[in-house]
């Protein structure tokens, strides 16, 4: 058993190491805050021959896999049920043919994938179009450009801030 006298020391000690470490900077008298997951930011010429309220479809064709997540900005969490527009110029023709838009819903882990025809360079650049537009979240178009034109999938991942 331990006599007040050495309650009373290890307290002493114990206040005095911790405010030692707050005047020297070591610690923070302020609880840690995790740092915020900043929102994505719309691409330039995302938007091109973008359709509004393209159709939610199963598949786009075969052979190209079109991925990515939706998160919340701040924490992070997954977002489910969050619609996910697609277009490309593939095999079918180019970003304005019907054909190649439709839309998906992300699952319950805030994944969304689409398989479509192979896309193809065009400016002379392999990419894909994805937007979200449902209003709950700011308005996102990203365009990302595949390293080469015999890629079979492009990712794109979304951090969508509240409206």
């Amino acid at each position: 058993m331990t006599s007040p006298l050495t309650d009373r020391r290890r307290f002493l000690a114990t206040a005095g190491a911790g405010l030692a470490a707050l005047s020297t900077g070591l610690v923070s008298p302020l609880p840690a805050r995790a740092q915020g997951l900043a929102p994505t930011q719309t691409m330039r010429g995302g938007a091109n021959n973008y359709r509004p309220g393209a159709p939610l479809v199963d598949s786009l064709g075969e052979g190209f896999w079109v991925t990515g997540t939706v998160r919340r900005a701040g924490d992070g969490a997954p977002l489910e049920g969050v619609r996910i527009q697609i277009w490309a110029a593939t095999t079918l023709g180019g970003e304005r043919e019907p054909r190649n838009h439709g839309s998906v819903l992300t699952g319950p882990d805030g994944t969304f994938r689409l398989e479509t025809m192979q896309i193809v360079p065009n400016f002379g650049q392999p990419h894909a179009h994805l937007a979200y537009d449902d209003g709950a979240f700011d308005t996102v178009f990203l365009r990302p450009v595949m390293p080469s034109a015999s890629d079979t999938s492009v990712t794109a991942d979304f951090v969508l801030a509240p409206a």
